[in-house]
């Protein structure tokens, strides 16, 4: 304990001072871009799904409900709304294409679509939100509420639109994995590596 106490005390006051804490919003971000990006090689035809479902469930998903909950102790109420809930978007995903494997509760191609429509229509709000956030957040959620649209045509009888969709979000995936470094490298050298851009509103 008492080495401890001496590395939470101010050297040069002699008060306590609350340790470093890291940034949840770096796995966040790494979790959504790899778990999307994965999943665009599933849809441009270059993967199966299975590494999708079990990133789904593990770094887009679990990985992605506990940074949204350390969102939370931050006070930033965008980060743990969208974290938590695109990580609940990948495991209710993984688990619904698994059903549909095992003939568990399955989901036609228009049930996954009604799905996807729900997932655009809260996508559109936290798009509004990104606005006040930073022009790279902004190009971020604009291409995935793209996307999301693009993917609903696809479960709605335009399933060309599933390729296009795909090459849309490699783009999102891209500027996901660009905040997350942005945020790391601005650690690591104490100054602006990455630009993110000023809010757009």
């Amino acid at each position: 304990m008492s080495h401890i106490s001496a590395v939470l005390t101010d050297q040069k006051t002699g008060g306590a001072v609350a340790p470093k804490l890291g940034n949840p919003a770096v796995i966040g971000l790494a979790g959504f871009g790899l778990t999307t990006m994965m999943l665009q090689f599933h849809n441009i035809g270059w993967a199966g799904i299975g590494p999708v479902i079990w990133l789904g469930l593990v770094f887009g998903g679990m990985a992605q409900v506990i940074a949204g909950l350390q969102e939370q102790k931050t006070g930033n109420n965008f980060g743990y709304v969208a974290f938590t809930s695109f990580g609940c978007f990948w495991i209710s995903l993984a688990a619904m294409l698994i059903g549909n494997k095992f003939d568990l509760f399955p989901s036609s191609t228009t049930d996954i679509g009604w799905f996807l429509v729900g997932w655009t229509l809260f996508t559109a709000i936290l798009w509004v939100g990104s606005l006040k956030i930073s022009k790279a957040m902004a190009a971020c959620f604009t291409t995935l509420l793209a996307g999301f649209i693009l993917l609903d045509l696809a479960h709605f009888g335009y399933p060309q639109m599933t390729v296009v969709a795909g090459w849309d979000l490699l783009v999102c995936a891209g500027l996901a994995w660009y905040m997350m470094a942005s945020i790391v490298l601005g650690d690591l050298f104490g100054r602006t590596v990455l630009p993110v851009g000023k809010p757009v509103l």
